[in-house]
């Protein structure tokens, strides 16, 4: 089936089939899959450090791993409100259900995150806007695992604060494993709001298939001007098949589209009220093939995405398409039971065709090296190298030091590392290509590379088998980072179609900026007497950046100083009861306009209660967003919506 066959399939399910859509959701039904799971809640296997199977106790960094099925029993309906609470994720949203969140890690800015899908990146060449717009729908999602810290030495640009790895049912499939599954839960409340998720897996030990719906809509809150609408939907497919032991295939193709209410999203001018409208396609491809002690894995990927961003009624929109082609090639070789040596090599390019930024491509290339080795039953050592070339930026070696002492129940870590991130289309072209800008950000054609050396320690400890803490110290060093400064118009280094007197900021390498933190994470996992189970984890944050200019830049006095967040999950025989929450403390923005205002501290709470009507089958649910009606920003001018009532129900089987 060709691509543009499968993108019309994916259209006419969200557009055209919706009804029919909708009712299949409600009649789901779940089969659970009958195969024990792989890893454990709290020191699963993962694949994100090293692109090889390994303990996190045993990687030498902080990784946190939550499983997928957590999304249905979470009051959560996108994939970013997910992740918003989960341990050291900053998600910086500016709307509800999937509209738009800015992702951080560790401080710095929105771009300095890496998201990946089965091992390809996701991140759009446009804008770090949109790396949150994750193409595909939760009941395809098998583990999330987060990578804390200096990830460029293997992920190249971008891996500065951290990654996100998203791993799906259908690629972590094990041959010879047989299961099913069919899930959907539909949802209503407030500001007309319908959500409806649904989707299948089903494997037979050697073919997967997997695929699914999110659609989220609402005609939102009133806010200053407009009402925070949000129509956002996702439709995926995916599929694996093992030929033999040796060869197995991968294949997913998604359609994301979203239309939403974006007034004061880039702006705290009064005149915005600003709509976007964002549609992504997505495909991926994977060969693996095994034999005796290596593994090679030679993944493609393609996203296509368009944005039209219109300010206001009057105003012209702003029309940009980019393209993202990627082919990544990688080596696990087992030299010896204590040794893997992992290799590879990247080619990444990048296109936009916009009204607005203009008709550019970028080209990047890299080959990269880790070493895993054990001394011993305990101590471990990953050395590891990056050969990158960037079109822009020229030709840069990215190094790697990860070390590790574990025991059964602690693990000490040490990891040392630099990153790389060269300037989006955005940043360095936004506004450049209109007759006439009063006001707003300005790109920077000329920036350059922005580089870090990053430290860090720290140390994990089981209490038991249901009972995980772990801390974290760690410090960045930035040289030549790229963020937006307010500038006068005489010092624009370009004012052909600016006005005299104007407000603007300017895209700019900050000198340098130095960012220090401390996190903490604590997970439980138990099963209780009685027919109860508890489940939780919490994370803290402490973080100090300081900047070499006197004006301090825009995202990097965006991000929080104190952070918690944290999920919770109570189940006593038929009944559940979820939270979730998040405590901010940063520093408190105002701008001449009373509409954009950032208090220095903010605490958001929700609450969901499920109870099972016909046990194992059908389960109603009432849910509050913001129970509190906390008044808040995550950036300024963006408003967040205030208390949101809503309830649903889910069909369930397990057997």
């Amino acid at each position: 089936m060709n691509r543009n066959r499968i993108k019309i399939l994916l259209q006419n399910c969200l557009m055209r089939n919706t009804l029919a859509c909708i009712g299949a959701s409600v009649l789901t039904i779940c089969f659970s899959p009958v195969s024990a799971q792989e890893y454990t809640e709290l020191d699963p296997v993962t694949i994100t450090n090293a692109i090889r199977p390994e303990k996190t106790s045993q990687t030498g960094r902080n990784l946190f791993v939550i499983r997928g099925d957590r999304f249905a029993d979470l009051p959560v309906h996108s994939v970013d409100e997910l992740l918003r609470y989960l341990p050291g994720i900053e998600m910086q949203s500016r709307g509800p259900l999937g509209a738009q969140s800015d992702v951080v890690i560790r401080g710095g800015t929105f771009q300095q995150a890496l998201v990946i899908l089965d091992g390809v990146r996701l991140n759009d060449p446009n804008t770090g806007h949109f790396s949150a717009y994750i193409p595909i729908a939760p009941s395809e999602i098998e583990r999330i695992e987060i990578l804390k810290g200096a990830s460029s030495a293997i992920y190249g640009s971008e891996a500065v604060g951290g990654v996100i790895h998203i791993i799906t049912k259908s690629y972590a499939a094990k041959k010879g494993t047989a299961a099913s599954q069919i899930q959907g839960q539909i949802a209503g409340g407030q500001y007309d709001l319908l959500s409806v998720s649904a989707g299948a897996f089903y494997t037979d030990g050697r073919t997967s298939v997997g695929g699914g719906i999110l659609s989220n809509n609402t005609s939102g809150q009133q806010q200053r001007g407009t009402r925070g609408s949000v129509y956002a939907n996702t439709a995926s497919l995916s599929m694996g098949h093992k030929f033999n032991d040796q060869w197995q295939f991968n294949m997913r193709y998604a359609y994301d589209k979203r239309n939403f209410s974006a007034q004061n999203f880039y702006t705290n001018f009064v005149s915005d009220t600003a709509q976007e409208k964002v549609t992504t396609f997505w495909s991926q491809y994977a060969l693996s093939y095994t034999r005796n002690r290596h593994r090679l894995n030679l993944s493609i990927g393609y996203k296509d995405l368009e944005d039209e961003y219109q300010f206001n009624s009057v105003g012209i929109p702003n029309m940009s398409r980019s393209n993202l082609t990627q082919v990544l090639l990688t080596d696990d070789w087992k030299l010896s039971d204590r040794s893997v040596l992992v290799s590879g090599g990247q080619f990444i390019r990048k296109k936009i065709r916009s009204n607005d930024r203009g008709r550019h491509t970028v080209d990047a290339a890299a080959g990269f090296m880790m070493l895993n080795q054990r001394f011993g039953n305990h101590f471990a050592v990953s050395p590891a190298m990056r050969l990158e070339w960037n079109e822009n930026a020229g030709w840069e070696w990215v190094p790697q030091l990860n070390l590790s002492y574990q025991k059964s129940k602690y693990q000490l870590r040490a990891s040392a590392g630099k990153t790389i991130r060269d300037a989006d289309f955005t940043e360095r072209f936004n506004n450049y290509n209109k007759a006439f800008v009063a006001s707003g950000r300005i790109g920077n054609p000329d920036l350059e590379a922005e580089t870090s050396i990053s430290y860090e320690a720290g140390a994990d400890f089981f209490a038991g088998k249901n009972l995980r803490f772990s801390g974290t110290f760690f410090q960045r060093f930035h040289r030549k980072l790229i963020d937006y400064v307010p500038t006068d118009y005489d010092d624009m280094p370009r004012k052909d179609n600016l006005t005299p007197g104007g407000s603007y900021a300017l895209a700019k390498n900050v000198s340098k900026v130095t960012t220090s933190g401390a996190e903490a994470d604590i997970q439980y996992a138990k099963d209780l007497p009685g027919g109860q189970r508890l489940w939780f984890n919490l994370g803290f944050i402490w973080l100090e950046s300081n900047s070499s200019d006197s004006v301090p830049s825009f995202y990097i006095s965006s991000h929080a100083q104190v952070f918690t967040n944290f999920n919770v999950i109570y189940t006593y025989k038929r009944f559940s009861l979820s939270a979730n929450g998040i405590y901010k403390h940063r520093q408190a923005q105002t701008a001449t306009v009373p509409i954009a205002k950032v208090s220095p501290d903010y605490f958001v709470l929700n609450l969901k209660a499920e109870a099972m009507i016909a046990k194992n089958m059908l389960s109603v649910f009432v849910e509050g967003d913001n129970i509190f009606d906390t008044d808040y920003a995550d950036l300024l001018g963006s408003q967040m919506p205030g208390r949101w009532l809503m309830g649903g129900i889910k069909i369930t089987l397990s057997k």
